[in-house]
């Protein structure tokens, strides 16, 4: 069993940059594969990014390819969501998933979840 607790959300400027962490006790995080959601006033939540156990395989929405990056130190049993040229639209609640077999887009599937933290992106 994992608790994840998401960290690094805040105010920026368009284009600017912010990194999200997820932090979890104990080293069953390494077992488990994490995903990112968002989640923006009066819409639903929506996938971001995924990353597998062994970080060997990442998966994201179009959205924000190349400008979000997921990654992960199980060391650390911490995982990251790097996100640069952040747009307004991209201001929402940022919620880190824990999922023990499923890695995907469907947000049923993950089994634990933290908090979330506010990202929010002034034009």
């Amino acid at each position: 069993q994992v608790q994840p607790v998401e960290s690094g959300g805040g105010l920026v400027q368009a284009g600017d940059s912010l990194r999200l962490s997820c932090t979890t006790s104990g080293s069953a995080f390494r077992r488990y594969n994490m995903g990112w959601f968002r989640q923006a006033r009066g819409k639903e939540r929506e996938f971001v990014a995924a990353i597998r156990w062994d970080g060997d395989r990442t998966l994201d929405v179009d959205s924000v390819k190349g400008r979000f990056t997921i990654s992960r130190d199980n060391a650390k049993n911490t995982g990251y969501l790097q996100m640069n040229s952040l747009k307004p639209e991209d201001s929402a609640v940022y919620y880190c998933a824990a999922s023990s077999r499923y890695l995907g887009d469907n947000s049923g599937a993950y089994e634990y979840w933290g908090q979330g933290t506010q990202v929010t992106v002034s034009s």
